[in-house]
């Protein structure tokens, strides 16, 4: 398959394609194991509403195996970023995971690139958000769906340590939204070694997504599990920061629209929620990307309503952009395969697939 049949706009592909997978029994003999995927993505039988593709690559993956080393990067402002490492040899190209809302590069959807970067000998970089590494950090800000100074610092910081080494990039769910307003802002100032990126499950519209949350039952018990931990840490940051948020206010909160306006707007510098969600979309980021990147979102998405996606003729404005927005797939699922002890996660080996062409085109 050519670089150019991933066609701006398309909903899927437009031919059959191999992606050249070295699992870790076959690594250590040098073997690779091809995985043939279908034209377009096929839910598994036992894993078919969004509900269930959401819930079950969250919680049933098994946690893929891979050598990581912590490390923990001081920021130039004074604080600090929780790196997880795979390590390559000089000169092998990066691949910089970012993870979704309160989640951590210890979830399976990071772990899964940080074991395709492994396999393919790459540099990896499990990006930790600031207060997500399993600790606090030591500002008064957290991150926030918009916030790309900590992407832009590590990205240049890579180019500059080696700078033959090329650089590829994959947001999942929040951290598309990073990943591609980072993108749209940089333009054609993004350092030369950056070659592609691939955004999964992206929020493209903040504000639709965090209205998404309060939908349904299913969706407010995720819902639930997210304003707490959030709510949590930001009790914490309260004993160094007293006057961080109003107490009784954040004592109340109870979905993500309330903590956006309690918290993540003020704290931010943003007048209110509506302010932050309509600054930190990446949907109006999207024209000014001038880096090939693949978009794939599910259109039963219960957390990304379908009709916040780009629309195609927006997607195909762009040259750069090529979209994968699929019928099924739940909220980065997409989990494919016969059985639940075999399967195969679609999105994470499109992505893959899509970076390593735009390797060889380098």
């Amino acid at each position: 398959m050519q670089r150019s049949d991933f066609l701006p706009g398309v909903a899927s592909f437009s031919g059959g394609w191999r992606v050249i997978s070295l699992l870790e029994s076959a690594r250590a003999h040098n073997i690779a194991v091809i995985h043939q995927i279908p034209q377009s993505f096929k839910p598994a039988w036992w894993c078919r509403s969004g509900h269930a593709q959401t819930i079950w690559a969250a919680t049933l993956r098994v946690m893929p195996s891979v050598p990581l080393k912590r490390e923990q990067w001081e920021t130039p402002d004074g604080d600090f970023l929780n790196i997880d490492r795979v390590s390559a040899k000089v000169g092998q190209p990066t691949l910089i995971v970012l993870h979704g809302l309160e989640g951590s590069s210890a979830t399976t959807h990071v772990r899964g690139f940080l074991r395709a970067a492994f396999d393919l000998g790459w540099q990896g970089l499990g990006v930790n958000f600031r207060s997500c590494g399993g600790e606090p950090n030591r500002l008064r800000r957290f991150y926030h769906g918009g916030e790309t100074t900590d992407l832009h610092w590590i990205i240049e910081r890579l180019s500059k340590q080696d700078p033959n080494a090329l650089i590829f990039c994959v947001g999942i769910s929040l951290g598309g939204n990073v990943l591609l307003k980072y993108l749209g802002e940089q333009a054609d100032g993004a350092p030369a070694q950056l070659r592609a990126a691939a955004a999964i499950s992206t929020p493209f519209d903040l504000a639709a997504s965090a209205h998404a949350f309060e939908k349904d039952s299913f969706n407010r018990i995720y819902m639930r599990r997210l304003v707490r931990s959030l709510k949590q840490k930001a009790f914490h940051k309260l004993k160094r920061y007293p006057d961080l948020a109003d107490h009784r206010r954040l004592a109340a909160v109870r979905t993500i629209v309330e903590f956006d306006e309690v918290v993540t707007a003020p704290l931010n510098g943003f007048a209110d929620a509506k302010s932050y969600w309509q600054a930190s979309s990446s949907k109006r980021f999207l024209a000014s990307i001038r880096r090939p990147a693949l978009l794939i979102n599910a259109m039963d998405d219960p957390l990304v309503p379908a009709d916040s996606l780009p629309r195609q003729e927006e997607v195909a404005k762009n040259p750069r952009l090529s979209a994968l927005f699929t019928e099924a797939g739940g909220h980065v699922g997409f989990v494919a395969g016969e059985w639940p002890n075999q399967p195969l996660f679609w999105a994470q080996e499109s992505a893959i697939y899509f970076l390593t062409e735009h390797m060889k085109s380098a």
